[in-house]
């Protein structure tokens, strides 16, 4: 799709770069249109940003120039500076585009985090599913790990004592894991593709701590195609945020 569309992407990644936003935030074009200018949603929204009416009067744009591929894609890099100054991460600003600040903010408000591996179970499924798209199409385009470290600059601020942008898995597990009763555990779906010995590579838990939470994971797998997922809250996280990664190299074995 990007190599047949050079030009316009060439456009958008200037236009951009040239106001301090990654080239990757190109791709939320992708995922809302395809490129595609004539595109038009069932709820009319319009162009390869897929702005309502409302959206686009916001940032000077009318109705009939939501189809202009480059006075539409001037007015998304305003409105994406400002969610982007509000929310700190790329992650919430796709978020905040597909469903609106209103509802992230009452998510987050629900969760009483402003992590989004936190509150995105608040968030309409829908927009869950578009993050996770923009999340494949930056994998895709090798552009992941810059979306991560963005994320992970902002998210675990009050339980890291450190800027490096990873979770502390190993202090983690000392100071949590000889009371489980006390860990914040998460549950979460997984199928039958995926592979524990690549959970574990990611999580970095040993395999013992990691079948004591999950000991029927599995049998179950074998048995049912499926499983409850249980982890302790920061390394669902890491889970939710890889969960592509992990999907895909799991595919791979």
């Amino acid at each position: 799709m990007i190599n047949n569309n050079k030009q316009l992407v060439r456009f958008i990644e200037y236009s951009f770069t040239q106001r301090g936003i990654p080239k990757h935030m190109r791709n939320l074009a992708i995922i809302e249109s395809n490129l595609d200018k004539s595109q038009i949603s069932a709820a009319g929204a319009s162009g390869i940003w897929q702005f309502m009416i409302g959206h686009a009067n916001d940032y000077g744009l009318t109705e009939s120039n939501r189809a202009d591929m480059y006075k539409s894609t001037k007015a998304v890099t305003n409105s994406l500076i400002n969610l982007y100054n509000k929310y700190k991460n790329w992650v919430t600003v796709v978020a905040a585009y597909n469903c609106g600040e209103g509802n992230v903010n009452k998510a987050m408000q629900r969760a009483g985090s402003k992590n989004y591996t936190d509150f995105n179970s608040f968030l309409p499924v829908e927009t869950q599913n578009h993050v996770q798209k923009y999340l494949n199409a930056c994998y895709a385009t090798g552009e992941l790990n810059a979306v991560l470290q963005d994320y992970y600059k902002t998210s675990f601020k009050v339980k890291e004592t450190t800027s490096k942008p990873t979770v502390d898995v190993k202090k983690f597990k000392e100071n949590t894991l000889k009371n489980r009763a006390k860990i914040d555990l998460l549950e979460t779906t997984i199928n039958g593709a995926y592979r524990l010995d690549v959970i574990l590579k990611y999580l970095k838990v040993e395999r013992i701590q990691f079948l004591k939470w999950n000991p029927e994971m599995e049998k179950n797998l074998i048995q049912k195609g499926e499983t409850i997922l249980v982890l302790p809250r920061n390394l669902m996280d890491i889970f939710t945020i890889n969960k592509y990664k992990i999907l895909t190299e799991s595919l791979k074995k």
